[in-house]
């Protein structure tokens, strides 16, 4: 099963929570208790994202944390990245020389294609788009045909 990390699902929850207060600035323990999460995860993850740049920290009695971008400039890709690193969904989705199959391999053009349309994908949706309420099956599906051309 293809899935997104732990981390990075709770790293998308904690910025969601703070995206949702775009005037406060909002302490580890408030986080932890509005998200539900584990205090010691709440604090690796604002570590994480801040040394991405996607958080600001503040100190002192009124300390914590804010975003340091509008919520519509931050994308999803920046958060799977600032936990996971590059995306890539092989070695070679990265960079050339990773494999020592690379040369004659049959699929990795098929994998980069993939990973391209994951990248793009994740870009395109933004830490906004993320506190939207979730859409339905049948409306997702709507919205992707109405997107298409006729053959």
């Amino acid at each position: 099963m293809l899935r997104v990390s732990r981390l990075v699902d709770y790293a998308t929850v904690v910025m969601t929570c703070i995206a949702g207060h775009p005037d406060a600035v909002l302490s580890t323990a408030q986080i932890a208790e509005e998200t539900r999460l584990e205090l010691p995860t709440v604090s690796k993850l604002l570590k994480s994202l801040s040394h991405a740049g996607l958080v600001e920290s503040f100190r002192g009695v009124n300390g914590g944390y804010r975003l340091a971008r509008p919520a519509r400039q931050i994308s999803v890709a920046e958060i799977v990245e600032a936990m996971e690193g590059p995306l890539g969904m092989t070695e070679c989705s990265l960079a050339v020389g990773q494999c020592d199959r690379e040369a004659g391999c049959s699929v990795r053009g098929g994998w980069q294609r993939i990973n391209l349309a994951l990248d793009r994908a994740l870009r395109a949706m933004s830490l906004a788009d993320m506190l939207q309420p979730p859409a339905t099956v049948a409306t997702v599906a709507l919205s992707e045909l109405k997107g298409r051309t006729a053959p």
